[in-house]
């Protein structure tokens, strides 16, 4: 029997605010245990929560770009269960009125056709602590840091259909919270983190089947090789003849299987009720109308601005809005130099390179926008080859020196003089006599030989261009 996956990801993105959601401690990451904490986020007795205007702000922004339609009101509720790093015994959260509901997300499958995801709801929530095991005793020790730091939950319907599907809807999200500057978006720091709903039935059949939820995914890969592995055991669970079983089960990175961690809760047992503590919130037209005019360019539009404008491919232009901290280096090089084009490949190929051999993101990047301008200016004005223009690049990395500096000091600038080049041209075509009769009997190709004759002899510093004029125009004689 041939059977298809259904998949749904619930996505939490700690939202970039100074303060934590209903008091106000510090989000900063990072800092000793228990350093921001004070008697509400402690959940002591007498408390009362305050609910973070920015924290809803930063709702309504992804409610916008994800296009969900923002509830006039809405209300948190209290999510009970005991766990040690939840003081309060309870959670707060949103259950039956969340802020946001009915939103979609556009992913572009690989054979470049798209799909439309469908959100169910956005809703804000608490986070709760960290246990930190203790690896020679057999105890755990709580910090509290991390408790009631704001987040939102972001959850899809059901309408993914592979792992590659559902890295892609991922990897939009995460450039969507970016872009809107609502989460920083890092996984490693779980601020953000996903559980992914997965389950099995016959392809044809509507009826969806008993779902398992996975967590402990830190990585798009991650992502994509746990649910490939859950898909592939529910499968064969059902056709050994047994029932899948609706449990929460973790993924072991390293040996690339998930585990059962604990049967799956419903919603009856968390045992959900209005928190008597904070009124209903209450959104009117002009905070959302606000809320949508100050909205920064969103990845689609920009993948279609730098489509249009700077006349880049489709994949280039994907490739450069992927992430908006590399739309805006390229656009910064852009301000610099007019060559849009030029750069994306520079970027793309040299830049990103770099940046992945050394683990760095962009905003690490040795090699400053305005620099890499001033690199790729030098080309453009034949100052300095492309081959050089790669050693130069090379040496900027690691000496922190602009491109002007290295190639002065180096002694790099390309040679175009005529008078300089002529002399060691013919004399490379006299050295070689039997290459320039095949040349002239209609080999082409060689060409390529003497312009390489002619790059060693210079150390690589004559102008390509230059030099395959003058050659054409010795060799034919």
């Amino acid at each position: 029997m041939s059977y298809e996956a259904v998949i749904g990801l619930e996505v939490h993105a700690q939202l970039k605010t100074n303060s934590k959601i209903f008091c106000g401690c510090s989000t900063e990451f990072g800092e000793s245990p228990n350093k921001h904490t004070c008697p509400v986020c402690l959940g002591m007795p007498g408390t009362l929560p305050v609910l973070n205007r920015t924290v809803v702000e930063y709702a309504m922004r992804m409610a916008v770009a994800t296009k969900c339609t923002i509830s006039k009101e809405s209300r948190f509720a209290r999510k009970n269960y005991f766990y040690p790093d939840l003081p309060k015994g309870y959670q707060i959260s949103q259950y039956e009125l969340p802020i946001a509901e009915h939103g979609k997300i556009e992913i572009e499958l690989s054979d470049g056709q798209t799909k439309t995801i469908g959100l169910t709801r956005i809703h804000m929530e608490e986070d709760a602590g960290k246990l930190v095991h203790d690896p020679m005793l057999p105890i755990s020790q709580v910090d509290y840091n991390r408790t009631g730091v704001p987040l939102i939950e972001i959850v899809s319907e059901p309408d993914m259909r592979s792992p590659q599907e559902a890295s892609a809807y991922l990897k939009k999200l995460h450039a969507l919270v970016r872009y809107t500057d609502t989460c920083d978006g890092n996984m490693e720091q779980g601020s953000f983190r996903c559980d992914a709903n997965v389950s099995i039935r016959p392809k044809g059949q509507t009826k969806l089947g008993t779902r398992t939820e996975l967590k402990n995914m830190n990585s798009f890969r991650n992502v994509e090789k746990a649910i490939q592995y859950e898909i592939d055991r529910q499968i064969s669970v059902v056709e050994q003849g047994e029932a899948i079983v609706q449990e929460t089960r973790l993924f072991d990175p390293n040996k690339g299987q998930t585990f059962s961690m604990r049967g799956k809760e419903e919603a009856h047992d968390y045992r959900y009720f209005p928190d008597p503590d904070l009124i209903p919130l209450v959104i009117d037209d002009q905070w959302i109308e606000t809320v949508k005019q100050n909205l920064p360019e969103l990845p689609d539009s920009r993948k279609s601005r730098f489509m249009s404008d700077y006349q880049l491919s489709e994949y280039d232009a994907s490739v450069l809005t992927a992430d908006r901290d590399i739309a805006d280096y390229f656009e910064n090089c852009r301000s610099h130099l007019n060559q849009p084009k030029m750069i994306a490949n520079w970027v793309m190929s040299n830049l990103l390179g770099l940046l992945h051999n050394q683990n760095l993101t962009i905003d690490q990047s040795p090699i400053s926008s305005k620099n890499l301008s001033e690199l790729l200016a030098l080309v453009q004005e034949d100052v300095i080859s492309g081959k050089i223009a790669k050693t130069v690049f090379e040496e900027m990395a690691t000496s922190g020196k602009s491109a002007k500096e290295i190639v002065k000091e180096r002694g790099l600038v390309q040679v175009s003089n005529e008078d300089e080049l002529l002399p060691l041209i013919q004399s490379i075509i006299e050295k070689h006599p039997k290459e320039k009769e095949s040349y002239q009997q209609g080999k082409k190709k060689l060409m390529g030989f003497f312009v390489g004759q002619v790059m060693k002899a210079t150390g690589g510093k004559a102008n390509p261009k230059k030099v395959n004029e003058l050659l054409q125009a010795n060799l034919s004689g």
